[in-house]
């Protein structure tokens, strides 16, 4: 069962792909010779490859579930595939909604990202530790999941309006921002490229170190350790000796992969900017010449609209009722706790601005990056590199 799981995986990641690459031909197409938005058959292969695709990452997430007897977003593996998913399946009915195929064409990279981050962490099934072992772990992490995926539409059609409206031949604040962006997702392809090299070499190096519970354990790195762990004791023999000593609040292990994955993604931008020679939002200026502007500003807002109440169910309200049964408490300002509150701040004054004081068109765009860009801090950086009650999550 595990096994035809992963093979589903695999299955509707590469028809995430192949439908990317349709959905960047049907953009040319209509670019070149000004069909009708939804007409062209490229458009529809598209759509019908990344329909097929989430059907199977669906039969992926159900057999996993039968597997291992319970929902499969216990861990960072599970969470993230998980989140890709609902991605695809967000952008699907906001597809059959506006009829755009262009939006595909820039969030499924994002979901192709997504997932390929998640293949890059510990994928075997394991027993659920007490404090998951409730019906809310269903409940409450699959409705936050749905509330960010929807939420990252709105990003993906953020993106578009600023690649659009910005004028790629000046340098200044507004292009440097939006190539940013761009970096940052390119240093996901970096962490997946780091984390691959690393396990093709089969490197391993392992130490003994002292957590914030002043208890001994081990921890096996894959990566040569920069930041080494806590009071760390290096096993290996001819190890590589860590440059710097982490408090036990950080993870160290993790922390080292982010800063890895940093470098990773230096190396692969530079590599991009050089074949491009020119900025990649400037690159994927032509692309998005034919679409209007106050369409994907629309498509920006109902997104946010629709995945801000999701959102509160899921990350504040159901974890709190949850909070208050495994802990006691339904609120205790653990780190993850406190960047959900976080996005559900930015979010509100997001809907606030909007409605209130007409932050339409660029600011309301920009506000839509500047919101999924919290969202993944949460998911990766509070995930993997500060220590909390859901650590567990980091696994």
């Amino acid at each position: 069962m595990a096994t035809i799981s992963s093979d589903l995986l695999f299955i509707a990641f590469i028809l995430y792909l192949i439908a990317t690459l349709f959905y960047g031909g049907s953009i040319k197409l209509k670019n070149g010779a000004s069909e009708k938005e939804g007409t062209n058959s490229w458009g529809k292969i598209a759509v019908s490859l990344t329909i097929v695709g989430f059907i199977s990452q669906l039969g992926y997430f159900i057999t996993r579930w039968i597997a291992a007897g319970h929902a499969p977003v216990s861990n960072m593996f599970e969470f993230t595939t998980f989140f890709g998913m609902a991605l695809v399946g967000a952008f699907i009915v906001i597809y059959f909604i506006y009829r755009t195929t262009l939006l595909g064409l820039f969030t499924m990279p994002i979901a192709i990202l997504v997932i390929a981050y998640a293949s890059m962490f510990p994928r075997e099934i394991t027993p659920l530790i007490p404090a998951l072992q409730s019906y809310w772990l269903h409940i409450h992490v699959t409705t936050a999941a749905m509330g960010e995926a929807i939420l990252a539409i709105s990003f993906a059609a953020g993106l578009i309006y600023l690649v659009k409206a910005i004028d790629q031949t000046k340098a200044n604040k507004r292009t440097f921002w939006l190539e940013m962006v761009m970096f940052a997702l390119v240093t996901v392809l970096g962490f997946v490229a780091v984390s691959t090299v690393f396990a093709a070499l089969g490197y391993s190096e392992k130490f003994n170190w002292v957590d914030k519970h002043d208890t001994q354990v081990a921890v096996e790195y894959k990566m040569p350790a920069i930041t080494g762990p806590h009071k760390g004791e290096l096993v290996t023999k001819d190890g590589f000796k860590p440059l710097v000593e982490m408090p036990a609040i950080i993870n160290a292990k993790k922390l080292n992969t982010v800063i890895w994955s940093l470098f990773g993604g230096l190396l692969l931008y530079g590599i991009i900017r050089a074949v491009l020679r020119k900025r990649i939002a400037a690159a994927l200026k032509p692309l998005v010449k034919n679409i209007k502007l106050d369409f994907v500003d629309e498509i920006s807002y109902r997104s946010v609209l629709i995945g801000f109440p999701v959102f509160t169910l899921g990350a504040l309200i159901f974890a709190m009722i949850w909070a208050q049964m495994a802990w006691s408490r339904f609120w205790g300002w653990d780190p993850k706790e406190v960047w959900a509150l976080i996005t559900w701040l930015f979010y509100a004054a997001f809907l606030h601005l909007r409605l209130s004081k007409g932050w339409h068109g660029e600011k309301s765009a920009w506000l839509a990056v500047i919101g999924f860009v919290i969202i993944m801090f949460n998911l990766v950086a509070v995930n993997l590199v500060i220590a909390g009650l859901h650590s567990y999550a980091g696994s």
